[in-house]
């Protein structure tokens, strides 16, 4: 079984989270990072993606690579600059750690990357599951680009795994945090026509499912990480505000206003994507967190 893990990306929420995980479970865990840091019993080497600069000794003793790295989506405007380092931060991140392996001719078994639902775009009701065209539009063009860097290891005789992941909730910030902003100031509202699908998970399943692709050798390419109950964004919406005891104004802001407050960004929260997780299903993974509700009560309890 696979037990020195090297994992770039690993400052976000879910790298943190997946770091204790790991280091629980008994596993070795070493990191990359752009500054110098300290973590408790983990191992920290540095790199930079952009000056395509790596300390090749972080690969001494690694079977397997998690790689997580990638700029916020959504934490600057879409100017062409920020949407190219996007784009970047997730492509060349991969190219140097293969650049890397193939310099040290370190055996990996396996390479597990972060992903993104983005790469089918905006489906309406389409159920979408991971044999499903790809979309259109930057969200999935850069989605595809981050999978086929991905893939490169695949000519290295390295297992891929990509894990496809949903908006992620967590008391820890991300996603959730900006939405329930206006909903905690009495401004909740439907976005846009309320009818797109909104493919959610909770912090803690989506770290079991990287532990899982990282135990479970026969797992292979690509697999959706959200909950198989996705909701409607009216349907989140009205379950956020339940949770948080606010009521949820009876009109829907409209995407004019959004796309001139968000500029091209607004297709994030407009945008339908109803997936279905049946492959990770099949694989033997079990959720904990199956209907939004019983999620948002936990994160909300801990953050008391």
């Amino acid at each position: 079984m696979a037990k020195n893990i090297l994992i770039a990306g690993a400052t976000g929420v879910v790298g943190e989270q997946l770091i204790s995980k790991l280091l629980t479970d008994g596993y070795q865990v070493s990191i990359l990072a752009r500054k110098p840091t300290s973590k408790a019993n983990v191992k920290v080497f540095q790199w930079d993606v952009y000056q395509q600069t790596i300390d090749n000794n972080a690969l001494e003793g690694i079977d397997t690579i998690i790689n997580l790295t990638g700029e916020g989506i959504a934490d600057k405007p879409w100017t062409a600059e920020r949407k190219q380092q996007i784009i970047d931060s997730r492509v060349k991140s991969a190219e140097l750690i293969f650049k890397a392996i193939k310099q040290t001719n370190t055996n990996i078994e396996s390479y597990i990357s972060a992903s993104a639902v983005g790469i089918y775009g905006d489906r309406a009701d389409e159920v979408l599951d991971e044999e499903s065209l790809y979309g259109t539009g930057f969200m999935a063009d850069c989605c595809i680009a981050w999978e086929k860097a991905a893939e490169q290891a695949i000519a290295l005789g390295i297992r891929v795994v990509k894990v496809r992941i949903g908006i992620v909730l967590s008391e820890k910030g991300g996603a959730l945090a900006s939405m329930e902003k206006p909903i905690s100031y009495f401004a909740g509202a439907p976005l846009g026509s309320g009818k797109q699908w909104m493919p959610w998970i909770h912090l803690d399943d989506l770290v079991n499912i990287f532990v899982h692709a990282l135990k479970n050798k026969d797992m292979f390419d690509a697999y959706n990480a959200a909950a198989p109950s996705p909701v409607t964004n009216k349907t989140f919406t009205k379950t956020l505000g339940k949770v948080l005891h606010r009521p949820i104004w009876p009109f829907n802001v409209p995407k004019f206003l959004l796309k001139a407050i968000l500029g091209e960004m607004s297709i994030l929260p407009l945008v339908s994507t109803n997936t279905s997780a049946q492959k990770i299903l099949n694989t033997g993974f079990q959720f904990r967190y199956l209907n939004l509700e019983d999620a948002l009560k936990a994160i909300y309890e801990r953050k008391k």
